[in-house]
């Protein structure tokens, strides 16, 4: 009998990114400043992961929500070819402004917007009961309120309908207080990937070490799960039953535009866990995704399948 084949959602946040830059400095408030560079497209954490999937051929399922405005009208567009269920807020569709500074850093400027209304309900309404090895990823939760208080229970949830549980929670707002710690412990016990960077693995393990980090975290995590700590243009690290792998890339070229970096790394992963790959093979698959979307821009040129040269293991 032929197996049905692995799922692949993606849950969190959908949102409109403008993109502007280069800034060589920040401007007098009142002036004007002419940026040579700018791209309007779908943005956040979840709408990435599930363009990133399109590029390598991959057809996810993206929960998410946008707002009743034109700009959610619009947003729909940029997604066509990727199955979504988009819960529909009375409210504006949220937006960030990302400004990219000559230095390599980047400013956001995000709008609340719908982001506050995604409600578990639908969320668990629109994720099916999973066939064997499928995964659900999780994104942004500090961004969700209106998930943010039952998340322990949603991952749980996912869980126990068959899937393994891939979650990406980005920054607090509100910073590593004491209440935050306990609430992201309570996330990882349900976690079978977690997929963080540097900064936030030494800030969750509370030490700037990063072996001592990585250490940390694996003991909050469920037995068998794999900490993927994602270290930006050196490469990442992967960690599960006591062993690491780090998986170093090569120097990469000047680029402009960053943002969705940890994203298009985060489907490059997982799509290639979906695959089978061990956990070499799916770093490698990472951050070969990553380096190639990273150059491109606009993204929006990027056609479906493109990129699924990205999942071949290296030879």
């Amino acid at each position: 009998m032929k197996h049905a084949q692995p799922q692949f959602s993606i849950i969190g946040d959908v949102s409109v990114d403008l993109v502007l830059g280069t800034l060589d400095g920040w401007p007098k408030v009142g002036t004007e400043q002419l940026l040579p560079r700018s791209e309007l497209r779908a943005g956040g954490s979840a709408a990435n992961s599930a363009l990133a999937a399109r590029h390598l051929g991959l057809g996810p399922r993206l929960i998410g929500a946008i707002g009743d405005d034109d700009l959610a009208q619009w947003l729909r567009l940029q997604l066509a070819g990727i199955p979504v269920e988009l819960q529909t807020c009375a409210s504006d569709t949220t937006m960030s402004v990302g400004l990219m500074h000559a230095d390599g850093e980047r400013t956001f400027f995000t709008s609340y917007g719908h982001l506050q209304h995604l409600s578990p309900a639908f969320v668990l309404a629109h994720l099916p009961q999973a066939s064997a090895g499928s995964i659900a990823l999780f994104t942004a939760p500090f961004l969700l309120p209106g998930l943010r208080d039952g998340y322990r229970d949603l991952l749980a949830q996912a869980s126990a309908r068959g899937y393994q549980v891939a979650l990406d929670p980005g920054w607090p707002p509100e910073g590593w207080t004491p209440g935050v710690h306990e609430e992201v412990e309570s996330w990882l016990a349900h976690c079978d990937h977690l997929l963080i960077n540097e900064l936030e693995a030494t800030s969750i393990a509370g030490t700037q070490e990063l072996t001592l980090a990585v250490h940390r975290i694996a003991c909050l995590l469920k037995p068998g799960a794999h900490l993927i700590i994602k270290l930006g243009a050196a490469g990442a690290l992967g960690h599960v039953d006591d062993q690491s792998i780090y998986y170093a890339t090569e120097v990469a070229p000047d680029i402009f535009d960053t943002v969705g970096a940890g994203d298009s790394f985060n489907t490059g992963y997982l799509a290639a866990r979906l695959n089978q790959a061990g956990l070499h093979d799916a770093l490698a698959a990472g951050c070969r995704t990553a380096a190639a979307i990273l150059p491109r821009f606009p993204r929006k040129r990027i056609a479906a399948g493109e990129l699924a040269h990205c999942l071949q293991p290296q030879t």
